[in-house]
């Protein structure tokens, strides 16, 4: 069938007391209408994805647009009908099937999505909406049925009289409408006479009466429904999202030791027979392949790391890519396009940014490589810097395959240092240095006999 889905994500949220709009606030590792919007794209194609935006509308559209979707704006807030109304112009022409979606329901899933669709071509019917029976509805619309468990109304909270409060069937707020209905009779909803706005809950009745079928779709898991409105409600989601991701890892083979500790975003993909330790952080985009180690307490963002590397406790790896069997830390930096080669060894307290590290290259210990191209099995000594910015702007340095770079050299940028070519330890090299050659530049020894001797005696005196 076709399916368009139009996705509510207009309002402010005053409730998250926030200057940012609610569906901007994240949980996952993402936006609250990033998972929205992601699951929509596992449904209907991005051109027939809609997000009706309002407050903060460039913010928002700008958050989503790699995704190819469309917006419409909602300048006024008059409602969710009214929201829904803004679509039209885009997709009134659309056959089958329009599904509403809010933007501050991340924890709702495509599959469920998939059931509502499948539970509403079973049957000839107008609408379909997910329902969830609750213990305590307090809060939420309570679904009217008939004798046949049609929909005949949804009825607020405030609106209801005493008998219908016992109604334990809460409306979501998540519909599944025929398309030429929903056109048909979204323009007859009247504003409501308290507040004026527009409610799209009262489809539901103008269907029945005009002799349309609605049913609800009941799903078990009334956790998916659930709507963000505070601070404290975000932090919930973060965390059921958090143990979704967890669990997902887990059954697909990864060993999470300690998992209640570790921090993993929603878009994280990890190969099987992976290990993270505990207190990992997995943040954006990063990807680990098969046979990897993650040690305690490290954090990786948008890293990218192939089979069999071992990242090493407290290392923190960001927007960088790990050549496959290489070991990384404890306790080293890679960041901004940081390149690993295979079987590449960094150590502790080293750091790079912005350099390709070649295949089988080392840097043990206490180094700073920055603006670099490294070659295969070039070893680099503990202390060795590469003094890349001249106070104005940043400079290359290229060592070649299987140079020796000793102990404590500093290498002034722009340089370039051949294949394999030794640096005397403690040297400072400013100039090029040829391949196979040995470069010194330090100061010469001085040996001054006596001299502690002398100044031990004169103190004395």
């Amino acid at each position: 069938m076709n399916v368009s889905i139009v996705i509510l994500a207009a309002g402010l949220g005053t409730r998250m007391k926030s200057k940012h709009a609610k569906v901007l606030h994240r949980a996952g590792g993402k936006a609250l209408v990033e998972h929205v919007v992601d699951a929509a794209l596992e449904i209907a194609d991005p051109s027939n994805v809609v997000v009706i935006t309002g407050h903060q509308a460039e913010r928002v559209e700008e958050l989503l647009g790699a995704r190819k979707i469309r917006f419409a704006r909602q300048t006024e807030q008059l409602g969710t009908g009214h929201a829904v109304l803004m679509a039209k112009p885009l997709l009134e022409n659309q056959p089958g099937l329009v599904v509403v979606l809010y933007g501050d329901t991340p924890l709702l899933t495509a599959g469920t999505i998939r059931s509502l669709l499948d539970a509403h071509a079973a049957s000839a019917r107008a609408a379909t909406l997910i329902a969830t029976e609750l213990d305590d509805p307090t809060g939420y619309g309570r679904v009217l049925l008939n004798a046949a468990g049609g929909v005949t109304g949804i009825v607020e909270q405030k609106a209801a009289t005493p008998e219908q409060l016992k109604i334990r069937l809460a409306n979501s707020g998540i519909y599944a409408f025929e398309a030429p209905l929903l056109w048909k009779h979204l323009s007859a909803i009247t504003p409501n006479a308290a507040s004026g706005e527009i409610y799209l809950t009262d489809m539901a009745e103008i269907l029945d009466r005009a002799g349309h079928t609605v049913r609800p779709f009941q799903i078990k898991d009334p956790s998916e429904l659930f709507g963000i409105n505070t601070r404290i409600e975000l932090s919930q989601a973060d965390a059921l999202l958090r143990e979704r991701k967890v669990r997902e890892l887990m059954l697909a083979g990864v060993t999470i030791e300690q998992p209640e500790t570790v921090t993993i975003d929603s878009q994280v993909r990890v190969g099987m027979d992976s290990i993270i330790g505990p207190f990992v952080q997995l943040r954006g985009a990063t990807t680990l392949g098969a046979d990897c180690i993650v040690g305690a307490c490290s954090i990786l963002t948008n890293a990218t790391l192939a089979d069999g590397v071992t990242v090493e406790a407290f290392t923190l790896i960001a927007d960088s890519e790990v050549g496959a069997g290489a070991g990384i830390g404890p306790y080293a930096r890679l960041r901004m396009n940081t390149e690993i080669g295979a079987k590449a060894k960094i150590g502790n307290f080293v750091e790079l940014k912005k350099t390709k590290f070649g295949m089988e290259a080392k840097a043990q210990h206490l180094a700073y490589l920055g603006d670099s191209d490294i070659g295969e099995k070039t070893n680099i000594g503990a202390g060795t810097i590469t003094c890349n910015y001249d106070g104005t702007a940043k400079h290359k340095t290229k060592i070649g395959s299987g140079a020796f770079i000793g102990s404590n050299s500093t290498l002034v940028a722009p340089i370039e240092i051949a294949d394999r070519a030794y640096i005397a330890a403690g040297s400072v090299i400013t100039d090029p240095v040829p391949a196979d050659a040995l470069a010194l530049g330090r100061g010469r020894q001085v040996i001054k006999e006596g001299w502690a001797k002398k100044k031990a005696t004169a103190k004395e005196k």
